[in-house]
C-alpha cells in the first residue's frame, strides 16, 4: 500500500459545519480538509485542474479524485438534507 501523500491545504474555512434548518442529527456528511481545498481552489479561486493540482502538491488525477469525491458529497448533503462537516486537517 502507497503512503498518502501530504496536501497542501492554503485556507482553513471558519464555519466547519453547515446544517439545513430542519434535519436530524444523525445525519450527517463530512468531507475532508483536502476535498474543501480542492472545491476552493476550484469554484472560488477558479483555477484550472492543472494549477490546482500544482497548488495542493499533488498530480492531476489525485486533484480529480478528491474533486469528484467532494461533489458527491456536498450534492449528497444538499439534495438529501444532511449536515455538511468539514473535518479538521491532520498534521
Amino acid at each position: 500500500m502507497r503512503p498518502r501523500c501530504k496536501y497542501r491545504i492554503g485556507y482553513c474555512p471558519p464555519n466547519r459545519e453547515f446544517r439545513p434548518e430542519h434535519c436530524r442529527s444523525d445525519l450527517v456528511v463530512e468531507i475532508s480538509a483536502e476535498e474543501a481545498e480542492a472545491l476552493r481552489l476550484k469554484n472560488i479561486k477558479n483555477l484550472d485542474q492543472t494549477e490546482a493540482a500544482g497548488k495542493m502538491g499533488v498530480s492531476q488525477s489525485t486533484f480529480q479524485r478528491v474533486l469528484t469525491s467532494a461533489y458527491r458529497k456536498v450534492s449528497e448533503a444538499l439534495i438529501q438534507g444532511k449536515i455538511l462537516k468539514i473535518k479538521e486537517q491532520k498534521p
